[in-house]
């Protein structure tokens, strides 16, 4: 309890104790809520530098805010691409004047994501979270084993992004019953299953520390969780728009459209199965804002990507929580405690508090983010982000 009876903070006895430093006049208008810790998402796209019209540090932060975390890792899919010091300074300097919220920026793993150089892993390393080329897969297979022989030395990990560009086709959506009904090119799921099942191999054969981005397709489960018990250093994300939505719920509309697509009912069981023999260890958003101009043009037409940070937990909650699929418990262990373990995120008096029983619908024109396109507009959801606090400041206030 905190301030008063009808304040809660989420404790849990299976994770590490988390009580924070709260003043009870916060919480004086405040009632029926729950205390807890910063959410951690080591998925994000914030744009800046380089492409400020679909998203700033300033405006991606207070997403996150508004969305109950207080902790992001960017992605490295900016202008110039943190592929040596030099470069990452530009976002680095953006970070300590606009971030709302703590940011840890991702370094490439090739120079300007083209896949052909390593970046300057070790000059980067002191600076950066991991490395990860997202948006794109390493392709070559000789350069993601030196990758991933230069990443160990240098003690970071290797963040993938696993798809085969020789079996894209031209596809935008997952290949299967849409596809097939409304004659579009679709993406197989081999070309994200081939790819992690070539970097398992040299994750074992390296000993690096890996980790595998936004996983769909329950072929890419199956491999994950057989080379845990191989005793490779692995672990894996997804997000929850391929926990709650498949294809079945595709309509013609570009805010559907992302990378990897949303596949069968089949795949989305057998994510929610990794979930919860720990197969998955993370949820990130993938948060991946674009204009509205990119996401207007259909499937086929639009940019890939949907935002996230602001629909979350609303979401989950309402789609896995609420109907008893998942304990509120291990929610919290996905979006919080995980994520930090495996990256080495502390949780230094961060918080959010919540309403769990507040029902709204979402709504992309309140967004505090400049991407409005979300597969779950208009979804009515329980829960609503009433304050989120970083080092025991308040960032964020309905």
């Amino acid at each position: 309890m905190a301030g008063a009876a009808n304040i809660t903070v989420f404790q849990s006895g299976r994770f590490e104790s988390f009580s924070p430093a709260l003043d009870p006049a916060l919480f004086s208008s405040l009632d029926n809520v729950i205390v807890f810790p910063g959410f951690c998402d080591v998925h994000v796209h914030f744009r800046e530098p380089g492409f400020s019209y679909k998203e700033t540090i300033r405006s991606g932060t207070m997403a996150a805010a508004r969305g109950g975390y207080t902790a992001v890792c960017t992605m490295p899919n900016v202008n110039p691409v943190p592929d040596t010091v030099e470069h990452l300074n530009r976002q680095l300097e953006i970070i300590r004047r606009d971030a709302r919220v703590k940011v840890y920026p991702y370094g490439s793993v090739t120079v300007g994501q083209m896949g052909e150089e390593l970046s300057d892993l070790e000059g980067l390393a002191p600076y950066v979270i991991a490395f990860s080329d997202d948006g794109k897969g390493v392709q070559s297979e000789e350069l993601m084993r030196a990758a991933m022989l230069r990443a160990k030395q240098a003690g970071k990990m290797i963040v993938a992004h696993c798809e085969d560009n020789r079996l894209l086709a031209g596809g935008y959506i997952h290949r299967g019953a849409y596809a097939q009904a409304h004659h579009h090119k679709g993406i197989c799921s081999e070309s994200e299953w081939g790819p992690i099942q070539r970097d398992l191999r040299l994750a074992k054969e390296t000993g690096c520390e890996y980790h595998v981005c936004h996983i769909s397709c329950k072929e890419s489960v199956a491999l994950i969780r057989q080379a845990k018990k191989e005793g490779v250093r692995v672990t894996c994300e997804t997000a929850p728009h391929y926990l709650l939505l498949s294809e079945n719920d595709l309509k013609e509309d570009g805010r559907f459209k992302m990378n990897p697509p949303l596949r069968t009912p089949a795949d989305r069981a057998a994510l929610i199965e990794g979930l919860l023999d720990g197969t998955i260890d993370m949820i990130a958003t993938d948060h991946a804002p674009h204009s509205r101009e990119e996401k207007s043009k259909g499937l086929q037409g639009s940019a890939f990507g949907v935002v996230g940070l602001e629909t979350a937990f609303p979401v989950l909650y309402t789609g896995l929580v609420k109907t008893r699929i998942l304990p509120l418990e291990k929610l919290i262990d996905l979006l919080c405690f995980q994520p930090r373990k495996r990256f080495g995120i502390p949780l230094e008096n961060e918080w959010t508090v919540w309403d769990l029983n507040k029902e709204t619908a979402i709504e992309p024109d309140a967004f505090l983010s400049m991407g409005k396109a979300t597969p779950f507009e208009g979804m009515k959801v329980y829960s609503e982000c009433v304050l989120t606090a970083v080092n025991g400041k308040v960032i964020y206030r309905k």
